[in-house]
């Protein structure tokens, strides 16, 4: 795909101001001056594979730092505002958020430590058209309101295929970002399932099942790392912990139940990123109860681990099963706790009984559910319900657990008549061994926000906003797909809903609000 640019630049003016005597009058202070760009100063999609990106290079008069206003459709909420801290006069700097298929108008100055202005000129910059296939989307509350948790949202798009194209949303619905490896050599048939997500260092990162590797990449797509995982295949999740290492879900070549049967994705390991190494494994089949098949009957994918989290503050690992619930393990792969409905539990490999490892649920008063039929998961509590086949895990700022319960089977109820996912968070004492849902949201809005599998959660500190975001076959007024949903934790109403209508139904595996810029 070719893309041409243009650019409306002025010459840089120079003002003299000639000798006057003191008893002249004072000249009028004038503004910026225009800042002149060379030809070649512009270059859009700079790698190839970021056709809604540029990288502006120059050199400025005098001292300062660049600031980048990329003009909206919609108004001065709907702007792309950077300035840089890229003090002096040789300048290399992005320019993120181009409308595609449009002659983007991006201003550009030159500012002081203060902000004010030194110089300016403004560029006029013409973008292509989207990729095929990428999905319809509407804003269901019209304009966004101001408070939100961001402005936009990073979604691991699925509407697509050999390769993925993970893109990033305004609040207005329309694609100000994307990747697309289609002519990269190596990324061609990007399977990044969980997707992307982004590095403390402000790269983003991914996990490619087509080339079993991890992959640190630019905001423009180019390949700044790969990890090899020789000896495993990767599927679903590459975690960054805070000491920079990752935890990454895999499969392992060979591995078997004892009668011989395959197993896949039964496996965690953690990667040194400056070694390129694999420096710990957790083998899944020694921690959880191979043999339970209460959900699911499949002796191969038994497990499923579709997300994973590290708990600093005991230094263990958190692990969501997609066919048996969620675990907290050790470096040794010692159970700590299990989250999941108490039926069909029994011993694991390492000698531990699992039954004396779940949790018990407690009601809002703080007393342990005494009906049999909850503890097992065939029936609910007006205060509390299991997760059913969970997504997306994250700590609370306070320790406690969130996470996507799909609710796919809910109480073992194959086809059921009606069905709804949740966002659920759970707070847990792993000394009493017990667990009570503090909050909740999704269940009375049913079949409107259900996806039986991928689908994301995430907490907003900053303005204690929750985002439910089912991602997979939920109808829409334009067909069907995903919802992304920003909801106020303390009503539990929703203040921004935007969906996204895709022909395959697959919308993403997760969306999460994210800056252009990190």
């Amino acid at each position: 795909m070719k893309f041409t640019s243009v650019l409306k630049m002025s010459l840089l003016s120079l003002l003299a101001v000639g000798c006057h005597k003191e008893e002249d009058v004072a000249p009028t202070p004038v503004g910026p001056v225009r800042l002149a760009l060379n030809a070649g100063a512009l270059v859009l999609n700079p790698s190839g594979y970021a056709p809604l990106s540029a990288q502006l290079s120059f050199q400025s008069p005098q001292s300062g730092r660049v600031r980048l206003v990329v003009h909206g459709r919609h108004g001065a909420a709907s702007d792309v505002v950077q300035q840089f801290s890229d003090e002096g006069t040789t300048h290399t700097v992005p320019i993120l958020g181009l409308y595609a298929d449009y002659a983007n108008s991006v201003q550009v100055q030159l500012v002081n430590p203060e902000g004010q202005a030194l110089a300016d000129t403004t560029l006029t910059i013409q973008t292509g058209p989207l990729p095929a296939n990428m999905p319809t989307v509407s804003v269901a509350q019209g304009t966004p309101p101001s408070g939100l948790g961001g402005d936009f949202s990073l979604v691991s798009n699925f509407s697509v295929s050999n390769p993925q194209i993970p893109l990033v949303l305004d609040n207005y619905g329309d694609i100000r970002w994307l990747l697309d490896y289609s002519s990269s050599p190596e990324l061609a048939h990007l399977s990044y399932d969980c997707g992307i997500n982004r590095l403390k260092n402000g790269n983003y990162y991914f996990g490619d099942i087509a080339t079993s590797r991890l992959y640190e990449v630019n905001v423009f797509g180019a390949i700044v790392n790969r990890w090899d995982l020789p000896g495993y295949a990767f599927h679903h999740e590459v975690y960054e912990k805070p000491d920079g290492n990752f935890l990454v879900s895999v499969s392992k070549a060979g591995s078997t139940h004892p009668d011989g049967t395959p197993t896949i994705e039964d496996y965690v390991v953690e990667v040194d990123r400056h070694a390129n190494q694999l420096v710990h494994t957790w083998d899944l089949k020694q921690a959880f109860n191979e043999n339970r098949h209460a959900l699911e009957t499949d002796p191969t994918d038994w497990l499923h681990v579709n997300a994973l989290l590290y708990d600093p503050s005991d230094n263990t690992i958190i692990v969501s099963g997609r066919y048996q619930g969620v675990a907290k393990l050790t470096y040794d792969n010692q159970v700590k706790w299990l989250l999941a409905p108490h039926r069909g539990w029994g011993p694991n490999r390492l000698g531990q009984d699992l039954r004396q490892q779940l949790l018990t649920p407690l009601d809002a008063g703080g007393a342990a559910i005494a009906d049999t039929a909850v503890v097992a998961g065939s029936a609910n509590h007006p205060d509390f319900e299991w997760n059913w086949y969970q997504h997306s895990i994250q700590l609370m700022p306070n320790g406690d657990l969130l996470l996507f319960d799909n609710g796919t089977n809910r109480n073992f109820i194959r086809n059921a008549a009606t069905h709804y996912s949740r966002a659920v968070v759970f707070h847990i004492d792993p000394a009493a061994h017990t667990v009570r849902q503090t909050w909740t949201y999704g269940a009375a809005r049913g079949a409107d926000t259900y996806s039986a599998i991928v689908s994301r959660v995430q907490y907003l500190p900053a303005v204690n906003h929750l985002m439910f975001c089912p991602g997979f076959n939920v109808p829409n007024g334009t067909g069907s797909g995903g919802k992304i949903i920003e909801v106020d934790y303390a009503t539990r109403q929703p203040v921004f809903e935007m969906s996204l209508s895709a022909a395959n139904s697959w919308a993403f595996h997760r969306s999460q609000r994210m800056g252009l810029y990190p």
